[in-house]
């Protein structure tokens, strides 16, 4: 994959991974068009990232409302002119039991985490394929290749956008189509903003775990390695990223550490 001068599309933009990867494909002089459901924090990315050389479109958009998405993929397709990535970040995670999470929070969960996400690549993806290709990135995590406490709903929306997009790669290889999933381990930012807790309200503080993780920066300079190699599955983070393995080839080993592990 080469970035240079190219139009990528990156959702969730206005902060953590999304803002760092966008600030650091606009030293590729690039056309970036960026969406959140931030208006102020896109605002101050794109004016970052235009400082940085990038030409920039903003546009607010909340994940959720899926039956705006396409309408809104026709106007950006329409301004760009071609799009050779779409790289989805937004997304809200969960700090709840199974027992005490409403069936509400569950379904806005898979509505902004897979519904949202499914969404806007049908969206993209024919002009894609009438373009001659592109490359879509979604986000997933740890736990969307096993279980963890508190987690029920946002590990199931992850757990599904592996069968779908994995699904989607294999039927649009001859299109050139390039699909990456990303898995972010413990990640600086305060995802505890986009959490929501038994409530449906934000969880409001930064887990212990997150806060001794990787930087947003960092993790955006793996995360831009693994789409330049077109690597099916990018690992973000350090050492937790050893859980995938451990859940791999010593599966009793990972049930008795699920059972210990401190969820908040």
């Amino acid at each position: 994959m080469e970035f240079y001068q190219q139009c990528f599309w990156i959702t969730g933009a206005a902060s953590g991974m999304g803002r760092a990867l966008a600030l650091l494909l606009a030293g590729y002089q690039s056309k970036l068009i960026l969406t959140d459901r931030d208006p102020q924090g896109l605002q101050e990315v794109a004016e970052e990232a235009g400082r940085r050389g990038a030409t920039v479109i903003t546009r607010v958009l909340d994940m959720s409302e899926s039956a705006s998405i396409a309408a809104l993929a026709a106007e950006v397709i329409g301004l760009a002119g071609r799009i050779h990535g779409l790289y989805q970040f937004a997304g809200i995670s969960q700090r709840s039991l199974v027992v005490e999470t409403p069936d509400a929070n569950d379904r806005r969960i898979m509505e902004v985490n897979f519904f949202g996400v499914v969404a806007l690549a049908k969206a993209v993806l024919p002009h894609m394929i009438a373009c001659g290709g592109g490359q879509l990135a979604v986000t997933s995590s740890l736990v969307g290749k096993f279980g963890f406490p508190y987690r029920s709903a946002y590990s199931a929306s992850k757990h599904a956008l592996h069968g779908y997009f994995e699904s989607l790669r294999a039927e649009n290889s001859r299109h050139n189509i390039r699909v990456s999933i990303l898995i972010p381990g413990r990640i600086q930012t305060n995802i505890s903003r986009f959490a929501l807790d038994k409530e449906g309200k934000e969880y409001g503080k930064m887990d212990p775990g997150q806060a001794n993780g990787i930087t947003a920066e960092k993790a955006a300079r793996q995360i831009l390695k693994g789409l330049r190699r077109e690597k099916k599955e990018v690992h973000v983070g350090g050492n937790e990223l050893m859980m995938l393995y451990i859940r791999r080839f010593l599966p009793a080993l990972y049930y008795r550490l699920s059972t210990r592990i401190r969820p908040v």
